[in-house]
């Protein structure tokens, strides 16, 4: 048994610091690049510096690995770079209001935009009534008004006239009422309508009245004529009055516009001015007298109280990039409909109404990061609804703004903006299953992501690397503001990342794991008064780091101890093995002996997978029981058939069992029982096998030892325990010292076979030649003795 033993040398890297080339982080430069990322820094350039429609990026790669601080380092880096885009305005489109236009001017310009008309309308309010209060102005404006007064006069006195003439006169009944004519008789006025009443009393033939009234009749329609000429003189004299207030405006509005076409040089800015000029010298009256802003008890009442009388003049500056130096970059959080895609907002007027203008229209962040790039969570689109909208966008590469209102409580708005064209570079971040799921279910999926950047979770160990490890380090004090860490613990740092890679020429590259180390290393050696941190203290930060995580796993230990969960660590049982599971809680990872039982008898099912019965096995270890059934075939069923009923089973097992690593345990407990060989049940076992009798390698071997490991240090150590363990995972040994420890001094033992063979001969200290001899005599016998029942049986 001593040349399956693993050395102890080979249990445990130990990085030695004497040989790291300095004594602290201090004599270190920071790190200036992402490290143990080449692969996917390369995929990030590629993306990022291809202009080409549809290279958007799909980053990929576990948490911590540094994907979102390598996309921010590489962008940082490229923004500068790069021209700073456009602002974006919303003007009033005075033709069609619900189809708000879009001007696109230099960054800063908007800005100029934007206050250049807020500072007319306020020279307007200012100036206008200025002039229309001039000498000159009102001199004009009574010319046309008394020339108005002068002609409607003079038609009618000459009416008058005429109509006393005809003996009749105009009465006026009231103020701004049409006059009416009356007949005059003997002096008195009288109604044509009250001269019926003279006619009965014979003062007034009936002849004379039909006469008078005929006369009435044509002087009214007269009378008619001449209001509508009057009207129409009234109207003359308005267009001479409003033509006159144009003429006294225009001068000082065209000055003002004209100088901000000439600080803004832009075609679609000149369209618009010319309609804010026709607009404003449409209608004059708001600028022609100051209105005093309305007083309301509360803040939020201006909300509801009329609008801006001035609003239509005024310019929504969409994005504002005065500030930026470069491209945007912007990274959402929270990306809902409205933030991504913008919104149209509504507030309640005074009618008790909902409404909107152009001025309510909001930016999201597609628009934000035009000319830039957009980073997102990919599970964060997912969840919020918002793929089919967004990958709409990038494939068209336009944004149209609408209300977000998905349940339509308050109306729809009727504004429809136009469209604006994007140019952006979505990041999106997810996992490996993410990007496999989209990429296999959504055809467009691959057409508007053609960049995969996957982010790897370990580096090769290399001296050049361990180097490279130590400058992020110095990186993250710096950062941090933590204390500088000794040579020693940054070799007690790699040794814990060489234990995350998982293989010991590996080294991990989840910094974001290492930085919560390094963190609270730094804690420690500041309740130490350390100046420096020192291996203990990173040593301490492991241990309290897992410490906290390891509830779970004490209070199993404490049931093992208490005699609650069964397991054997002394002496030998027929059909019973220890198995290693591991428990993975989310942020801790520990191992744990499970008893795994075989029972065999007379039968034709089979091995029956007790756990698969249950529905309590996966299907991986459903796989793993079926690979058993045809390594028996292959070793003994080359003579006669296996007629056997064999049940196999993880006893106290109750929460489900998944993966293959323990075939080969299951394997050793079904040879047991079969041939009646007691096993060692101070051994446990861990190990996938495949037909051919080969062991093959598992995951968390690590935590697979330190389990079983616990549970014999409790109970105390007989000499002789240990761990049977793959060949192949003999590279990925990197135990906690205090088992390198008791190996060390012979207390606790790890066995690495490549066969099912070599363990048989550790776990029953018998030859394999000796054990499956007695196997398929055991199994030739529970033939024949079937075949002797079923002919009994027949016979009968």
């Amino acid at each position: 048994m001593e040349k399956y033993k693993v050395p102890y040398e080979k249990l445990r890297l130990v990085i030695n610091d004497k040989k790291l080339g300095f004594s602290s982080t201090k004599d270190l430069a920071c790190c200036q690049d992402i490290i143990g990322q080449e692969r996917a820094v390369e995929a990030l350039k590629l993306g990022l510096e291809i202009k080409a429609s549809g290279y958007n990026i799909f980053v990929t790669g576990p948490v911590g690995t540094g994907r979102t601080t390598t996309v921010k380092y590489l962008l940082e880096r490229l923004e500068k770079s790069m021209e700073t885009p456009p602002d974006k305005c919303y003007v009033n489109n005075f033709k069609n209001p619900d189809q708000p236009k879009l001007i696109t001017l230099p960054a800063g310009m908007g800005r100029v935009f934007k206050n250049s008309m807020d500072d007319l309308i306020e020279y307007l309010k200012r100036n206008i009534p200025l002039v229309l209060e001039s000498d000159s102005y009102q001199k004009k404006r009574q010319i046309i008004i008394d020339d108005f007064k002068e002609k409607s006069n003079r038609m009618v006195l000459e009416f008058e006239k005429k109509v006393a003439k005809e003996g009749f006169a105009l009465q006026q009944a009231a103020p701004m009422v049409k006059p009416e004519i009356v007949y005059m008789m003997e002096g008195n006025p009288v109604k044509i309508s009250d001269l019926l009443f003279a006619v009965e009393e014979g003062r007034v033939s009936r002849e004379e009245y039909e006469k008078i009234k005929e006369k009435a009749q044509n002087l009214n329609d007269e009378l008619n004529n001449l209001f509508k000429e009057i009207r129409n003189l009234e109207k003359e004299t308005r267009e001479r009055l409003s033509s006159l207030d144009k003429e006294t405006v225009k001068p000082i509005l065209e000055e003002r516009l004209n100088e901000i076409k000439e600080k803004l040089k832009n075609e679609k800015v000149n369209e618009y001015l010319k309609e804010v000029e026709e607009a404003i010298l449409e209608d004059l009256s708001i600028f022609k007298k100051e209105k005093k802003e309305e007083e309301v008890p509360f803040p939020f009442m201006r909300e509801i109280l009329p609008g801006d009388p001035y609003l239509e003049f005024r310019v929504n500056l969409l994005v504002d990039n005065a500030e930026e130096v470069g491209a945007p970059i912007i990274f959402e959080n929270t990306p809902t409909f409205k933030n991504l895609f913008g919104t149209i907002e509504k507030v309640w007027d005074a009618r008790g109404q909902w409404r909107t203008d152009f001025t309510k229209i909001k930016a999201g962040s597609l628009v934000k990061a035009d000319g830039g790039f957009l980073v997102l969570n990919a599970l964060d689109v997912l969840l919020e609804g918002t793929w089919y909208a967004l990958k709409r966008c990038l494939r068209t590469r336009k944004v149209d703004i609408t209300a977000y209102d998905p349940y339509s409580l308050f109306g729809v708005t009727a504004l429809k903006p136009e469209p604006i064209d994007i140019n952006v570079k979505v990041i999106m971040i997810g996992d490996a299953f993410l990007y496999t799921l989209l990429a296999t279910y959504d055809e467009d999926f691959k057409k508007i992501f053609k960049v995969r950047a996957d982010f790897d979770w370990t580096m090769d160990l290399k001296e050049e690397t361990i180097r490279e490890y130590a400058n992020v380090v110095r990186t993250i004090v710096e950062k941090e503001n933590l204390r500088h860490f000794s040579a020693g613990a940054i070799a007690k740092l790699v040794e814990y990342g060489i234990r995350l890679g998982g293989r010991k020429n590996k080294l991990s590259t989840r910094f974001g794991i290492i930085t919560d180390i390094l963190k609270e290393a730094s804690y420690w050696a500041e309740k130490d008064n350390s100046e420096l941190v020192l291996d203990k203290h990173v040593s301490k930060a492991i241990e309290m780091r897992d410490y906290r995580a390891k509830l779970i796993e004490e209070k199993i230990q404490e049931m093992i101890d208490e005699g609650i969960l069964l397991i054997d660590t002394e002496g030998k049982v027929v059909g019973q093995i220890n198995g290693l599971s591991v428990y993975d809680t989310g942020e801790y990872m520990f191992g744990r002996p499970t008893r795994i039982t075989a029972k065999t008898s007379v039968g034709t099912k089979g091995v029956i997978n007790i756990e698969r019965e249950a529905q309590l096995s996966g299907k991986i270890h459903d796989k793993g029981v079926l690979i058993l059934q045809g390594y028996l075939r292959d070793k003994y069923a080359q003579e006669f058939p296996i007629i056997m009923s064999a049940s196999i089973c993880f006893e106290q097992s109750y929460g489900g069992v998944e993966g293959d690593s323990a075939s080969s345990a299951e394997l050793f407990a079904l040879l047991s029982s079969i041939g009646n060989i007691p096993l060692r049940q101070d051994i446990a076992v861990t190990g996938s096998v495949n037909q051919k009798g080969e062991i093959q390698a598992i995951g968390g071997v690590n935590e697979k030892i330190e389990g079983f490991f616990e549970v014999c240090k409790r109970r105390g150590f007989t000499g002789t325990q240990g761990v049977i363990i793959p060949y192949s995972n003999i590279d990925d040994l990197m135990l906690k010292e205090e088992v390198c420890e008791a190996v060390k001094k012979g207390l606790f033992h790890i066995y690495a076979i490549k066969t099912v063979d070599e363990g048989i001969e550790i776990l029953t200290g018998m030859k394999a030649e000796e054990v499956h001899k007695r196997v398929k005599e055991r199994l030739r016998e529970l033939a024949e003795n079937y075949k002797k029942f079923t002919a009994v049986k027949e016979e009968k």
